[in-house]
């Protein structure tokens, strides 16, 4: 087995850091949270793969709960509805996938979250135009330097990485910031 260990944690802690010093957008994005709840918006996250899996698991941290008790967060991922996914993307194209649900479900106190650790999934772009066109406030949560997420949305936590792997483990530790904040916001 030929793993790098030493390289591959010394990638992991730089793209961690990079988080850390965006601790301004991680405290920006629990505010627009807890406005959108308490003008009774709802958050949806979404993205591809590693991505849908981290969206799937986000919304339900904010369902269910992080690690306090507390009440549920209206949050909903569009990656885990298999008829809409197929259906869709049988019948249109997978790459607006996510922005057809958008148009159905989302309203203009929403925020909605991107996740793409290339910042340019066509699907999750097109779904930010959606979500900017509803008046939604639009996070993206991508790789390092500029892509077409990071010019569409309000706001976009960009991880110093292009190693899809640290990107999606810089993504996870920042979505759980954004519940550790939340969970000392909501009761």
């Amino acid at each position: 087995m030929n793993i790098d260990f030493e390289h591959a944690l010394q990638e992991h802690q730089k793209a961690i850091q990079s988080v850390l010093v965006q601790s301004d957008k991680i405290e920006c994005i629990v505010n627009e949270i807890t406005t959108a709840i308490a003008r009774g918006g709802k958050i949806i996250w979404l993205g591809n793969g590693g991505s849908a899996a981290d969206a799937q698991h986000m919304a339900a941290e904010l369902m269910v709960r992080y690690v306090k008790n507390r009440q549920p967060i209206a949050s909903i991922a569009l990656t885990t509805d298999t008829s809409i996914l197929t259906a869709h993307s049988n019948d249109y194209s997978f790459d607006t996938v996510f922005s057809r649900q958008i148009e159905g479900l989302a309203q203009p106190q929403d925020v909605v979250i991107g996740l793409s650790t290339s910042g340019e999934s066509v699907n999750v772009v097109n779904a930010i135009k959606a979500a900017n066109q509803k008046g939604c406030f639009t996070v993206a949560m991508t790789g390092g330097g500029e892509n077409s997420l990071s010019q569409l949305s309000n706001l976009c936590l960009s991880v110093a990485s292009k190693e899809t792997a640290r990107v999606q483990e810089a993504h996870s530790f920042a979505s759980h910031l954004i519940c550790e904040g939340l969970d000392s916001v909501f009761e």
